[in-house]
């Protein structure tokens, strides 16, 4: 390793969470012992290409247990999240940093690897998964590169540091990470040697639990570049390891255009689990499996159950009442969801659409948006009252009057549905 790769590669403009006053009495504590500290990793990689910062991870010189001793004298709320690995978490007024110190493998067992400490910033980054993720900044602002990943973040290429098959089989997660990565940071350049890699090692992706493939796979439908990189997911025969049930990757794509082209409908925004059935055929045995291999909560299986439902069919073409029917029976989010299901769909079979297509299903969007739920106006202490006993027979009654009332467009207001209440009791 130069000298050069040593050094600061340029400055960092700060950024708020940098400057922050928390933040600053953090870096005091970690610096009032001599050694140093930087910002390492995802805040450092987001902020150079302007990307939000959700995590912000510091990596020091200190051990672990100096740092606890740190954070203590500076009154800072210290957690040991895992000592053996070196990581302690700051709080300071709610916000949480995570602190590790500088590492090396002693012994690799895969992600529970026999860590040693060190104080050197070069053996630290050449552990590491991508070379992207290896970037680190002093407070100032003094960014340093040690492996190129500035260069790889350039030219929208992920590259794992070292050997990809070795960085995999440390932790098989790392595979699904790659493809992670590459649908926000990656471009048309597509590391060859990466690829073979996960190609080879995907039926290992089998060894992972649920809840780590499904985190990973939202992330990647999240993403800017989710139809791309599930194409090449499909074509090097990773996906069918996670996601056998993708078939309609066109559909998937029409859905990304959507999302991010209706700019001035603010509820229309990338959803994962939209993306996810967009994909999916109709089958809803097999949604529910799927739904159950990647635990997904409960409200997620439910909506995921509406949305490839093939009894929900949208478009324009339907009668007011019927629109108004479905926003009542399945809610507005749910109606939006197949609205823009459904367009896809056609935007899918037929691309080019007039005007006047687009502004009938951007109406569909629109009823969603402006819903307000009619509440049915009688329960069942209005049955009793009419002489109706607890039963059955008083859900028949109601379930007969809220048919009548929704087949008038849920205008009948209390007295007129009593009034049909009585005229369903009198048979």
């Amino acid at each position: 390793m130069t000298n050069e790769q040593r050094d600061a590669i340029g400055r960092l403009v700060p950024q708020s969470w940098m400057k922050a006053a928390e933040t600053r009495t953090l870096f005091k504590a970690l610096k009032s012992g001599g050694n140093e500290a930087r910002f390492i990793g995802g805040c450092v990689r987001n902020a150079l290409v302007g990307l939000p910062v959700k995590d912000i991870d510091i990596a020091t010189t200190e051990t672990p247990h100096r740092v606890l001793k740190l954070l203590k004298a500076a009154n800072i709320k210290a957690i040991p999240t895992g000592l053996e690995h070196g990581t302690v978490t700051a709080v300071i007024n709610s916000i949480h940093y995570e602190i590790t110190t500088l590492r090396i493998d002693a012994e690799n067992h895969g992600r529970r690897a026999t860590v040693a400490f060190t104080d050197d910033w070069v053996a630290d980054a050449q552990r590491r998964d991508f070379t992207i993720n290896t970037m680190s900044s002093t407070i100032e602002g003094d960014v340093f590169d040690p492996l190129s990943g500035m260069d790889d973040l350039d030219k929208r290429r992920v590259r794992f540091v070292g050997s990809p098959k070795l960085r995999i089989e440390e932790d098989v997660l790392r595979l699904l990470r790659f493809f992670r990565f590459h649908s926000t940071f990656g471009g048309n350049i597509v590391d060859q040697a990466a690829i073979t890699a996960c190609r080879t090692l995907a039926p290992r992706l089998n060894e992972l639990s649920a809840e780590r493939v499904q985190s990973e796979l939202f992330k990647i439908l999240e993403a800017p570049n989710t139809f791309n990189t599930m194409i090449l997911m499909n074509n090097e025969q990773v996906l069918k390891y996670v996601l056998p049930e993708a078939k309609n990757f066109s559909r998937l794509r029409t859905m990304v255009w959507l999302e991010t082209h209706l700019y001035n409908i603010d509820t229309v925004y990338p959803d994962k689990l939209r993306r996810l059935a967009a994909m999916l055929p109709i089958d809803e045995a097999g949604h529910a499996a799927l739904a159950k291999r990647l635990r997904l909560s409960n409200q997620q299986c439910s909506r995921l159950a509406i949305m490839t439902n093939f009894t929900h069919f949208l478009t324009p073409e339907l009668s007011q009442l019927k629109h108004n029917h479905a926003l009542y029976d399945l809610g507005a989010d749910n109606f939006r969801d197949l609205a823009l299901l459904n367009w896809a769909q056609e935007k899918t079979i037929e691309r080019q659409h007039f005007p006047e297509r687009t502004e009938h299903w951007i109406d569909l969007i629109d009823a969603a948006d402006t819903w307000q739920q009619p509440a049915f106006p009688i329960k069942g202490d209005d049955a009793k009252k009419l002489g109706l006993k607890q039963g059955p027979a008083v859900g028949r009654a109601l379930g007969k009057v809220e048919s009548w009332w929704r087949d008038g467009n849920f205008q009948a207001n209390k007295k007129q549905c009593i009034n049909q209440l009585k005229q369903v009791i009198k048979g």
